[in-house]
């Protein structure tokens, strides 16, 4: 059985979309990837510099409609959850089917990847002789697996979500007392998750203050900050943004009873750790604008540091306790 609104409808539409047009763009990818010479002044060359420009036009396109099309599908996710018996928010929606852990870990990745080809794409049109077209269309032919990886789990995921099957909440399923993953990640001790919070970002701080000459240590501390803020948000600071010890859903933090708070928590997070990641690709490609990265990277790292950070500190303030 599988469930059909008109958000999932739109959602599949786009993906049909994404895979036909990404299609075109991975076969003209793989040929320019093959066959990109700049040296060359042949007929077959100058197809292929117009081939590029209109498979960039595409990727671009796909990548400005996947960014609000990631919040429109936890919009969806989260309207889904009144029609599944059982599910409280997304998280009930996403764990439905054995596809949706999967489909939102790539989800995510794909975001990343694909914001990661557009820098590339950008430092290479402002050299005149492309030095970055074989390297950012060999990209895209990975990026394009993944892509095509999310649509089937989307598929899946819709199609086998049953509407008349109760599923858990996620006071069930981000609990202790439940055998999982994430049960697991709870029961580490406070103290060593916000540790790691808080160490991986004053590595992120060192790196762009004191350690400049090591570029690689931005993106491997903003790396380490991504997977400590997820960490630490759903196992400590979820629980002062409820102020309820035993509520560490992720998702409930985007309802209206929490003010939409995720969505700030989230695109700063997103920000912030994109910027620091793609110092990478700019430390080989840009090296003139590699702080503007560090220091966007280090803002919006902070904001999103202060906001968890100000709910158990206002908590204590408040009530005089700790949860």
């Amino acid at each position: 059985m599988s469930i059909l609104t008109p958000e999932v409808i739109v959602i599949l539409i786009l993906d049909i979309v994404f895979v036909i047009f990404g299609t075109i763009s991975f076969v003209l990818s793989v040929k320019i990837s093959l066959k990109w010479d700049t040296n060359s002044l042949t007929s077959a060359q100058y197809k292929l510099e117009k081939q590029s420009f209109l498979v960039a036009t595409i990727i671009k396109y796909i990548l400005l409609i996947k960014l609000p099309l990631f919040l429109f599908f936890i919009f969806t996710m989260d309207k889904l959850s009144f029609v599944i018996p059982g599910a409280m928010c997304a998280a009930g929606v996403v764990n439905a089917t054995v596809y949706g852990f999967y489909l939102m870990i790539i989800k995510i990745a794909n975001l990343y990847l694909f914001g990661i080809w557009l820098i590339l794409h950008i430092f290479d049109t402002k050299k005149e002789d492309y030095p970055y077209t074989k390297i950012k269309f060999t990209l895209f032919s990975l990026i394009f697996i993944f892509l095509l990886i999310e649509t089937i789990l989307e598929f899946l995921m819709f199609y086998n979500i049953d509407p008349s099957k109760i599923v858990s909440c996620c006071g069930t399923l981000f609990s202790a007392a439940k055998t999982s993953y994430v049960s697991s990640l709870l029961l580490l001790p406070q103290w060593f998750v916000l540790s790691l919070f808080y160490g991986s970002y004053l590595a992120g701080v060192l790196s762009f203050k004191f350690l400049q000459k090591f570029s690689y240590l931005t993106p491997i501390s903003n790396l380490l900050f991504l997977a400590a803020s997820l960490l630490s948000l759903i196992s400590f600071f979820s629980t002062y943004i409820y102020e309820l010890p035993t509520h560490h859903c992720p998702f409930c933090l985007l309802q209206s009873d929490y003010y939409f708070v995720g969505y700030f928590l989230y695109a700063a997070l997103f920000i912030g750790t994109f910027s620091g990641i793609a110092v990478a690709v700019v430390a080989k490609a840009d090296k003139e604008n590699i702080q503007i990265y560090k220091k966007i990277s280090l803002i919006f790292n902070t904001i999103y540091l202060f906001l968890v950070t100000s709910y158990p500190i206002a908590y204590y303030i408040k009530n005089g306790v700790w949860l």
